[in-house]
């Protein structure tokens, strides 16, 4: 092996228990200090070699054949306790979700230090002593205290860096970063991905990093290979893969999301005169703080507004709000002229079938033991008093609707792809014929293909059936091709609230700028603008 080659992977191939291959003979090669992008859409199998480069497989899936050498070590060669000996010590993950992945009953610290005292690399003292370099050289609030915290006492933004720091607790070799910022605002994904590509070149670590955004890659990968269905497309330079592709699926990703950020969809018809949804002067705390405060807006039939702003700028406790989840302490919602009332166990069943909310994340949004046609079925029942044959005729219609096939009707969401998920979870909202859809970040869980197939269903939907949507959204390019009017949130006030595209074209409050700004752009230099202009 080249002295420099600290990661290899060759001829790998995943199976599920049925038998079916996830991963068909890849291989991929990374040296010191590299960065190597794995992009491709859902179910192409990038999380899952992430996971074999540390001869990790998830639930139902087993490597089958291939070699993972680390430092000149096979590791699948290794028994269990030589390979728990190379994780977290020379190679390390950094996970989508720091919300899901930190044990909520220990203090970040704790978490920290785990690893290095384990391998034993450093006393406790010691440890904590590094712990503390790196939440200070990640920019974390109070970083000589900042360890003491819970996970439920630190943002999105601050529990992801203090998963790198987790992460880079041992000086690892190599570094898998799964999705690092795709659940943060623009702001903060910006400040995350400043501070990883500084780790990186200042320790010199190597890094797999998977996404499903080309522009964010950009900014930080070497080289990029491109997935799907389990196997290579097509593999080369950042640059040789923005602007030459070779192969017709890496051109669709690249125009996609150039096209995304440049370009805004022809919307929909709003009927100004029909006001669905009237907010007024609301303000919402958990206990004693103050977290929505004054919020006043409007949605019409057929419209569609969308609220942004960085993590913890109340966007989501609106929408908690909205759906009688969390009732305002002060102030008025109209729903369709009526006063709407402030939890949801006072709302008649008429109006919780009126408005409907689409999650993020639809894995955790359906049940994974129904079929299709139960679920897409049961708002059809349960609203309607529909019978069980009529429940069905109407799962066919919305099934038909979202554009799947019939026959999934029969499937689990285990048997879905990502996209295809998410289309259950709007025909399951769809079921209960809304007047309102509350969108909870619909798309930022997908690739650029899916999500562009998404955002075209939705706007089919709107124009159809007139449905007004709320999106709650930091994926500035979904707001500029879906959204007529924006608001923009900051600390728990709308700072801005305009037509979109007056909004893109015309910031006039600082923050909307910096949004704005914050967008990463397909070219790899825009990462280095963007600290030069800091200077």
């Amino acid at each position: 092996m080249n002295d420099q080659m600290i990661l290899e992977i060759k001829n790998l191939r995943l199976e599920s228990i049925s038998g079916s291959t996830i991963v068909d003979n890849v291989g991929l090669s990374l040296k010191k200090g590299e960065v190597l992008g794995l992009i491709g859409e859902s179910g192409a199998g990038k999380s899952s070699i992430g996971l074999s480069s540390m001869c990790y497989a998830r639930a139902g899936v087993h490597i089958a054949a291939g070699e993972v050498i680390l430092g000149g070590t096979n590791i699948r060669a290794l028994n269990a306790d030589g390979r728990r000996g190379m994780r977290g010590k020379r190679i390390a993950y950094i996970a989508q979700s720091a919300t899901a992945a930190f044990n909520p009953a220990h203090t970040l610290m704790d978490q920290v230090c785990e690893a290095p005292t384990i391998h034993k690399l450093m006393t406790r003292i010691e440890a904590e002593t590094w712990a503390r370099q790196l939440f200070r050289s990640l920019d974390l609030p109070d970083p000589d205290n900042f360890g003491g915290r819970y996970p439920h006492q630190a943002s999105g933004g601050q529990l992801q860096r203090a998963m790198a720091a987790m992460a880079m607790s041992c000086r690892p070799d190599v570094l898998i970063l799964d999705e690092p910022t795709t659940a943060l605002d623009v702001t903060t994904q910006i400040e995350v991905l400043i501070l990883l590509k500084s780790l990186i070149h200042e320790y010199k670590t190597a890094a797999i990093y998977i996404t499903h955004d080309l522009a964010v890659v950009a900014q930080v990968a070497d080289r990029i290979k491109v997935l799907r269905h389990g196997k290579e497309v097509e593999q080369g330079s950042t640059v040789q893969i923005l602007h030459d592709a070779k192969q017709e699926y890496t051109a669709r990703l690249v125009a996609v999301r150039g096209a995304a950020a440049s370009e805004r969809a022809a919307l929909g018809t709003v009927e100004v005169d029909k006001t669905v949804l009237s907010i007024k002067d609301c303000h919402a705390s958990y206990g004693s703080f103050h977290v929505v405060k004054g919020v006043s807006l409007d949605l019409k039939k057929g419209e569609t507004v969308a609220v942004v702003g960085e993590s913890g700028s109340g966007k989501s406790t609106l929408a908690r709000v909205i759906t009688g989840l969390l009732p305002p302490s002060s102030g008025e919602i109209v729903f369709q002229g009526k006063a709407l009332p402030h939890s949801l166990k006072e709302r008649s069943k008429e109006l919780k079938q009126r408005i409907q909310l689409v999650y993020q994340i639809p894995d955790v949004a359906i049940n994974p033991r129904q079929t299709l046609m139960d679920i897409i079925g049961r708002p059809v029942e349960f609203y309607f008093g529909a019978s069980r044959s009529e429940a069905e005729a109407r799962a066919k219609e919305l099934i038909n609707l979202v554009e799947l096939p019939h026959e999934f009707l029969s499937r689990r969401p285990g048997q879905l792809s990502g996209g295809q998920k998410q289309r259950v979870c709007i025909a399951r909202a769809l079921a209960a014929r809304p007047d309102m859809i509350i969108l909870d970040e619909p798309t930022s869980a997908l690739d650029p293909l899916v999500a562009e197939e998404i955002l075209t269903l939705l706007r089919k939907l709107q124009r159809e059936l007139g449905l007004s949507y709320l999106l709650i959204t930091h994926d500035l390019d979904v707001v500029h091709r879906i959204a007529h009017r924006t608001a923009v949130m900051l600390q728990g006030k709308f700072v801005a609230f305009d037509q979109t595209d007056k909004i893109f074209d015309n910031p006039e409050h600082p923050y909307t700028q910096k949004l704005i700004n914050a967008v990463p752009e397909m070219r790899v230099d825009w990462l280095g603008e963007v600290l030069v202009n800091r200077l």
